[in-house]
């Protein structure tokens, strides 16, 4: 399907009365560049994962018409890159940040751990993360967004492909023949689930992102660096919220995985913070 006929599709969606379909199209019309020759392999998926992701794509989950608020939100599952747990990671969470107004687009990403892969985390991961970015802020208009509310969500593997753009500058290239690869990719804010390690500054300037971050205390993965990016945001004297539970493990993706009655409700602190940012008021 052309890309004007996806958009359109798109811009209709968040338009309706109520939450619609999901919508899915590529970050590039004719595929990622240099491997355009890939663009039509089918992804391979069963149960929680997805594999084989050659042509990475965004799925909008549009929020009813009389909720949106002018909010976007990238969302990067997690998976370890070698998988992607799309459906707890990606399709969950954005039908909830609909049915809180938010426009959410969850972000199928290349995985440069999958055996066999020819893709890295510092060149092709970033590129599709910062891909993701431009494009939702280069439709801001036409999806009723606020260019200037546009975050990301991550979960696990997904915090770190966050991190990719979060504390860098972001600046495209002016003279990209793109426009879009013109814009900035840095998001206006940054929520993390249990994020993994990669990408994490030793510190970070004041004007980062402001940070949500949630973790099990018991998560010996990625309890460590929601410590780090806590200590280096209080150092550098920016925004950060982090709630650490007693229990819970890892991958407990929006809490339905676990029977703790904390681990359950975590949604709601991740909704209190972005009411209190201002971010789920109307534009």
């Amino acid at each position: 399907m052309a890309w004007p006929i996806l958009f359109a599709a798109v811009v209709a969606a968040s338009s309706a009365d109520t939450a619609a379909v999901p919508v899915e199209f590529p970050l590039w019309p004719q595929g990622a560049p240099g491997f355009e020759t890939r663009r039509d392999e089918p992804v391979l998926a069963q149960d929680w994962w997805m594999r084989n992701i050659h042509n990475p794509t965004l799925t909008v989950y549009a929020p009813a018409k009389d909720k949106a608020n002018g909010t976007a939100v990238v969302i990067c599952p997690g998976g370890g890159h070698r998988n992607l747990g799309f459906n707890g990671e990606g399709r969950d969470p954005g039908l909830f940040l609909a049915e809180h107004g938010v426009t959410a687009f969850a972000l199928k990403y290349r995985l440069f751990r999958e055996e066999g892969s020819p893709y890295t985390f510092e060149t092709h991961v970033r590129q599709d993360a910062e891909r993701a970015m431009r494009l939702v802020r280069s439709r801001a208009g036409d999806w009723g967004l606020d260019p200037k509310r546009i975050g990301m969500l991550g979960f696990s593997a997904g915090g770190e492909v966050v991190a990719l753009v979060a504390y860098t500058p972001g600046l495209g290239s002016p003279q990209a023949p793109d426009p879009i690869d013109r814009l900035s990719a840095r998001p206006d804010f940054q929520m993390l689930v249990y994020p993994g390690p990669l990408g994490v500054p030793e510190k970070v300037l004041p004007g980062a992102p402001p940070l949500f971050m949630v973790v099990a205390n018991d998560d010996e993965c990625c309890s460590p660096p929601v410590f780090k990016l806590l200590q280096a945001y209080r150092a550098a004297g920016a925004s950060v919220e982090a709630h650490m539970y007693a229990r819970g493990d890892h991958a407990f993706n929006m809490g339905q995985r676990s029977k703790l009655v904390s681990i359950r409700s975590w949604p709601q602190r991740l909704i209190e913070w972005m009411t209190d940012s201002g971010l789920l008021g109307t534009r």
